[in-house]
């Protein structure tokens, strides 16, 4: 489920953190589905459990996921994640395309390369 890269320059904890989001924005992880503890997940992974309950936290903050005393970590239901996470992702296009037209590239052109996208 989660694979750490070693390679990657990002802090462990950012890429749990990622992933987790990836998951539970694809559907993967469903509302109000348990995390895996942190204890085991710390196990599974052979890191230290200070960085899976770091990265918890932050999923926390950001709202993706909502713990219970005594209980452990659930997905949160918040429908709106994916919304706000499209439109963060559509910003990021409109940007881009912003520029694309800036340096000469017509609006036919950025069409037709989207039509040939292959998905």
């Amino acid at each position: 489920m989660i694979l750490i890269d070693y390679k990657d320059t990002r802090p462990i904890y950012e890429q749990v953190v990622e992933r987790f989001k990836t998951l539970i924005l694809k559907g993967a992880m469903q509302s109000d589905e348990q995390m895996p503890s942190v204890r085991a997940l710390a196990m599974e992974l052979s890191i230290n459990p200070n960085t899976i309950q770091k990265a918890y936290a932050e999923l926390e903050r950001q709202g993706f996921i909502y713990t219970v005393k005594g209980r452990g970590s659930f997905v949160s239901g918040d429908g709106s994640l994916v919304e706000q996470r499209k439109r963060e992702y559509l910003d990021l296009i409109l940007n881009l395309v912003k520029e694309l037209l800036e340096i000469g590239m017509t609006k036919m052109e950025i069409t037709m390369e989207i039509e040939n996208l292959q998905v």
